[in-house]
């Protein structure tokens, strides 16, 4: 922002996204793997691919694709379930070297953050120089390679590393630039050329449109007249796109945002048609919740089901409770509602939990329909939920499964299901073709 009328500064912000993070990670605990076409992902007939290796993005295999398509284009892959817990613990390494060059780092995701490095030239140099600073720590500190885009803003700098990322090949990656750099006065020279899909909120349905009044690159978008490009898709994204055209883009690295929802989905390997069969899910997800919500301080106010049949319809329903909550039984006693008044019976194909409204753990307070033993008086019979005297057990169960893991103790209608509780990042790419599989040809 301008002071006393003097010029806004220029911000310099790094994009580094790890090259084929998963699958990298993978090559680098098996290095029988490396220079063979890795998948990440699950190989059941609904699962997708989490990660392709370079190798086998050679074959035509990128993220997100069927795992059955997948093995289609490229039969001799290695197939390997993902490890969400050692990516995370990778990612978390690499998050601190990130945040010694700079406290404005925004993750997107594990294997990739924005950083402001704009304050950071009288220690660290110039953003270039950062931007190859972190590309050597990340490789000394972990084996694995990143690409960094460096540009005034965050739409530059992510579209930067894309530019210098690696080439697949049948033998592996072909290395990249690593680091590409946009500098300020280039902004127009570097958009120009790109196909306007490279442009944010740019998809298939808004790529007709824009055709339609003459649009292909990002040159032939700004020069279009505002009224016209708004015209054809609407107020608020011709907007957006007009900027991005220009190479505007105000937004700041936010760094440690809270999350607004918590929760968990899993895709079935086959439709479950019963409200019996799907509580037994119910409960494993709302316990993984109600636990990743007590880790995190934050309880919330609103439960929502999502529920996907058998033909791709996928609905939701919500709840918003009358305090915060963050025990499964809780969650579970909302979730079970809401999924009681859904007709299950053609077949559910993913079922989800989730947590929102969240707050600040709020103090304890009294509750006029909970007795001193922690009853429930609304169900007799019952411990209240989100009562003192639950409270009291979900911080034992807390304290165990810190100590022992968090198998060690799980609700009791899971007693004897060899999937322990749910894991965080499991199977959120779907099954696998066989249970507990480490990994599959």
């Amino acid at each position: 922002m301008a002071v006393d009328g003097a010029a806004p500064a220029v911000r310099t912000i790094l994009h580094v996204d790890m090259d084929a993070f998963y699958a990298s990670v993978e090559q680098r605990r098996r290095p029988e793997l490396r220079g063979k076409p890795v998948i990440v992902g699950a190989s059941g007939r609904r699962g997708v691919v989490a990660a392709a290796s370079y190798e086998a993005r050679a074959h035509g295999v990128f993220s997100a694709m069927p795992s059955l398509r997948a093995q289609q284009r490229c039969p001799q892959a290695v197939f390997i379930r993902g490890d969400h817990a050692l990516y995370a613990e990778v990612s978390a390494g690499i998050m601190e070297i990130f945040g010694s060059f700079t406290p404005l780092v925004e993750p997107l995701s594990l294997d990739e953050a924005f950083l402001d490095v704009t304050g950071a030239a009288r220690l660290h140099g110039d953003g270039p120089t950062i931007a190859h600073a972190i590309r050597s720590g990340v490789l000394e500190a972990t084996g694995l390679s990143c690409s960094v885009g460096v540009a005034p803003n965050k739409f530059l700098a992510k579209l930067a590393t894309e530019q210098g990322k690696p080439t697949a090949s049948p033998t592996g990656p072909i290395p990249g630039a690593g680091v590409t750099v946009v500098r300020p006065g280039d902004e127009l020279a570097f958009l120009r050329p790109l196909r306007v899909q490279a442009l944010w909120g740019v998809g298939p349905r808004t790529l007709e449109k824009l055709q339609r009044i003459g649009v292909r690159t990002i040159r032939d978008l700004e020069a279009q007249p505002l009224a016209i490009v708004q015209r054809a898709v609407g107020d608020a994204a011709g907007l957006h796109l007009h900027r991005l055209a220009r190479g505007i883009d105000d937004r700041p690295v936010v760094p440690d945002s809270a999350p607004k929802s918590i929760g968990h989905e899993e895709t079935f390997l086959d439709d479950l048609h019963t409200h019996d069969r799907l509580q037994v899910e119910l409960v494993r997800m709302a316990d993984a919740v109600a636990t990743r919500l007590r880790r995190n301080g934050r309880p919330g106010r609103t439960v929502t089901i999502k529920v996907r049949f058998g033909d791709f319809t996928t609905i939701s329903r919500s709840a918003t409770v009358d305090r915060p909550v963050d025990s499964g039984p809780s969650i579970v006693r909302a979730a079970r509602d809401l999924l009681d008044r859904v007709d299950v019976s053609p077949g559910v194909r993913l079922l989800g939990v989730s947590v929102s409204n969240l707050v600040d753990a709020p103090p304890e307070q009294l509750r006029l329909d909970v007795d001193a033993s922690g009853a429930d008086a609304d169900r007799p019979g019952e411990v209240a939920a989100d009562g003192p005297a639950w409270t009291a057990v979900t911080e034992a169960i807390d304290a165990v499964r810190a100590r022992f893991g968090d198998g060690s103790l799980v609700p009791a209608v899971l007693a004897g299901d060899r999937r322990g509780p749910k894991q965080r990042g499991e199977q959120q790419w779907g099954p696998s073709a066989v249970p507990n599989e480490s990994d599959a040809t």
